[in-house]
């Protein structure tokens, strides 16, 4: 029999991430939705309602009664904020298809390397992120600009006769998103692929079966799950990304991060931004809550 004591501490552990899903999630997200509702004043904070309590009860539930759509409808009539979701996904989903080209080889040879050396190498993935985030991507900017460490290299070395405008385009948003996102898809694919059976390699090998054959009939199929969970952790912050695509896009790059901190900063206009930000919120959690029940599924009509 279970000490009274100890079933209560179980309950409070389990207790534990609900509560931090609670007030660092669930909360926040509820505010940004009422703002979404309220419309732009000159005011502080720059909007109306503010859903007080200073009128009582009934004030509250007239203040409530002013919520609207308005700012939803807004998103729809102007074609600024489609074509800054739409180019966000595409730039997001070709840097997360990069990543996983880049990072597959890298986390393949790390769970393949001697056990020694494997707490070496993984120090060195998360090396990068000892350093500040905004310092790296600022380090971009003198490789890629014109007369940059790049271009001096290419042009000391004949590969060129005159230096490539790279800085300011979507390739360096590419770089920049790729790399500084990089760990986040080596880390799950290292995990998924050094927990695999390479027996199995080897016995498809002695039945003949190519390398490349093995490799994709054995291999990627059991690393999906580190392939799904690294390109989610990619695509995910990539799509609201602002730092890198305004310091190495620059301001003709079109993605929701910029038109949100344009909407929310320059135009101090709250309510129309909280609603870029819940519509981006659904965009990427429902698509993914979809995504885990399809996989529950499958797993339940597979046992």
């Amino acid at each position: 029999m279970k000490h009274p004591l100890s079933a209560i501490t179980n309950r409070l552990v389990i207790l534990v991430p609900y509560l931090w899903l609670l007030f660092f999630f669930l909360i926040p997200f509820f505010i940004v939705f009422k703002i979404s509702l309220s419309t732009t004043a000159i005011a502080m904070p720059p909007y109306t309602p503010t859903l007080g309590l200073a009128d009582g009860f009934s004030g509250l539930l007239s203040q409530i009664g002013e919520f609207s759509f308005d700012n939803y409808l807004w998103l729809t009539q102007d074609a600024l904020y489609f074509n800054a979701y739409v180019s966000s996904v595409i730039i997001a989903g070709i840097s997360t298809f990069l990543a996983l080209l880049v990072g597959y080889p890298i986390a393949y040879g790390m769970a393949r390397a001697p056990a020694t050396i494997r707490p070496t190498l993984l120090m060195l993935v998360i090396l990068p992120f000892w350093t500040s985030f905004l310092i790296r991507v600022y380090a971009w900017i003198g490789i890629l600009k014109p007369e940059g460490l790049l271009n001096q290299l290419l042009l000391a070395t004949g590969v060129i006769d005159q230096p490539l405008v790279i800085l300011n385009t979507h390739s360096a948003i590419f770089i920049g998103i790729v790399y500084s996102y990089l760990p986040f898809m080596i880390l799950p694919l290292y995990s998924a692929l050094e927990k695999m059976d390479y027996s199995l390699i080897e016995a498809a090998q002695d039945l003949g079966c190519p390398p490349a054959s093995a490799f994709w009939k054995i291999t990627f199929p059991l690393s999906l799950p580190g392939v799904i969970a690294g390109c989610l952790l990619v695509f995910i912050p990539a799509v609201g990304e602002f730092v890198i695509p305004d310091l190495l896009g620059g301001s003709q790059t079109l993605m929701i991060g910029k038109t949100l901190w344009n909407e929310f900063f320059a135009n101090r206009d709250w309510p129309v931004s909280s609603a870029v930000a819940v519509i981006l919120l659904l965009l990427l959690v429902v698509p993914i809550m979809f995504f885990q029940q399809a996989q529950a599924r499958a797993q339940e009509q597979g046992r």
